[in-house]
């Protein structure tokens, strides 16, 4: 492939195709503050506060993304997660990025290097040592606390395993730095009893929680301790990533049941597996309503397709993909249970499957509160659907079937400190559809009005939703 020239790619008017919404973006979006309310950022590497120093270690280390596209381009795994050295394998994502182009990641790429490091030139193999020493030269002078702050990332949710002892957050809490960094609950090893490290799991609640879990009341409680102690360091979020919602019916002596034969090593058969399961996220999502915590839930990923990679690598290589599952019964079955109890928490819901993106937003739709504006949301393009396609499907099948102007807005679902420009890229995108309907006719010629819709939508209303404070 031949050189690509540009210096002037990510422009001050990139991706705002009329004045209108260079107004919206410039005037209305562009400065308000972020709420990344969904991340796997690591605390450890907020509390220690060090330099992160090599380009490769912010930007590729875990990024399964990346890992895809380097993957396709042909590259051989030394050179992604195998034993090269860091430049040789900046080196082999450098040689990938001209071939990316329409897929997000060239966007993303070339958004990070103007953000973080004021670099223009697209990244390919005949600029990639310039752009690694420059980068790698403001990396070491600048620690992940003031990497957040040039973004105005105010408030961060890590995503954190019920037995941290979130000695990390601890550290953080006691710095004076610009970000507040909450954890949030992210449960799934509790559900998943079929597993074969479910009885280790068990034995590391017992130690979190100091209760010996001998019955499924004792789980409960050792759960509703470890609730208690997340609600104490902050949190306000739980999340899962699961297929589907489990909801199958159940009775708690059932539930009884199906735990204790777990617990003395019998073998458990898939219906046991999902009525226990059930039973356990209807009781964990009554102690959020009980804590006035939020409850996320990503759905519809098949994961570990590769079972090459997965021997080589581990969970999380780069070989999941959108899965093809039913969603709307699960979703109904225990969001109508946990309503007629009242005890409904603010949900989100984030879709992987685009072509069910109806069947979520309007699920959602059925289960509204008076005084609780948005209280049921449908969520950000999720995953493989964080582009510009998938971001706008997915607004505008909300603003088809609910509300736009009560979205909570973007967030980074990342593992690196250098994702935050993907906050920048959904509001570019947002002010630009908007801008469309301007133009269209569509809505009002009121810059002020819609303006202050999109301020709420790239903040205000996460502020509300969440009440971090």
């Amino acid at each position: 492939m031949r050189k690509l020239n540009s210096r002037t790619f990510i422009s001050e008017n990139f991706l705002l195709n009329s004045r209108e919404a260079e107004i919206l973006y410039h005037e209305y979006a562009r400065d308000m503050p972020i709420i990344d309310y969904h991340n796997h950022l690591s605390p450890q590497q907020i509390a220690e506060d060090l330099p992160i120093g090599n380009l490769t270690d912010a930007w590729l280390e875990g990024d399964h993304y990346k890992w895809r596209a380097m993957r396709a381009n042909g590259v051989d795994e030394k050179y992604i997660t195998g034993e090269s050295t860091k430049e040789e394998k900046f080196n082999s994502w450098a040689e990938t990025v001209p071939y990316t182009l329409r897929n997000p990641l060239f966007h993303w790429t070339h958004l990070e290097l103007k953000r973080y490091f004021n670099i223009d030139d697209i990244l390919q193999p005949h600029s990639a040592s310039d752009i690694y020493a420059q980068a790698n030269a403001i990396l070491a002078s600048k620690s992940p606390s003031q990497l957040l702050e040039q973004m105005k990332v105010e408030v961060i949710c890590t995503t954190d395993d019920p037995v941290d002892s979130l000695e990390h957050h601890q550290v953080i809490a006691k710095k004076k730095i610009f970000t507040k960094v909450l954890p949030t609950f992210r449960p799934d090893a509790l559900l998943l009893i079929e597993n074969d490290s479910f009885l280790s799991y068990i034995q590391k609640l017992e130690n979190a929680s100091g209760i010996s879990v001998e019955s499924m009341n004792d789980l409960l409680s050792a759960i509703h301790s470890r609730i208690e102690y997340f609600n104490q360091h902050g949190c306000r979020l739980s999340d899962y990533g699961l297929e589907q919602i489990f909801s199958d019916d159940f009775t708690e002596k059932e539930a009884d049941i199906i735990f204790n034969k777990r617990l003395s090593g019998e073998e458990i058969s898939e219906p046991e597996a999902n009525l226990y399961a059930s039973y356990v996220l209807f009781n964990l999502c009554k102690m959020y309503h009980g804590q006035g915590w939020v409850q996320q839930f990503h759905l519809g990923a098949l994961r570990n397709n590769n079972d090459r990679l997965l021997r080589q690598v581990g969970a999380d290589a780069g070989c999941d993909s959108i899965g093809d599952f039913s969603q709307a019964e699960s979703m109904s079955r225990l969001f109508n249970r946990l309503d007629s109890e009242e005890c409904l928490s603010k949900t989100i819901t984030y879709n992987l499957n685009p072509s069910l993106n109806e069947v979520f937003a309007t699920m959602m739709g059925n289960y509204s509160e008076g005084g609780i504006p948005g209280k049921m949301q449908f969520g950000s393009g999720w995953w493989f659907l964080d582009q510009k396609d998938g971001m706008e499907k997915q607004m505008n099948v909300l603003s088809n079937m609910g509300l736009l102007s009560r979205f909570v807005g973007m967030l980074t679902d990342s593992r690196s400190l250098l994702s935050y420009p993907r906050h920048e890229y959904f509001r570019r995108i947002l002010c630009d559809l908007m801008a469309e309907d301007i133009r269209k006719g569509l809505v009002p010629n009121d810059m002020k009005f819609v303006g202050e819709m999109v301020q709420d939508i790239c903040y205000n209303n996460a502020v509300n939703y969440f009440n971090f404070n």
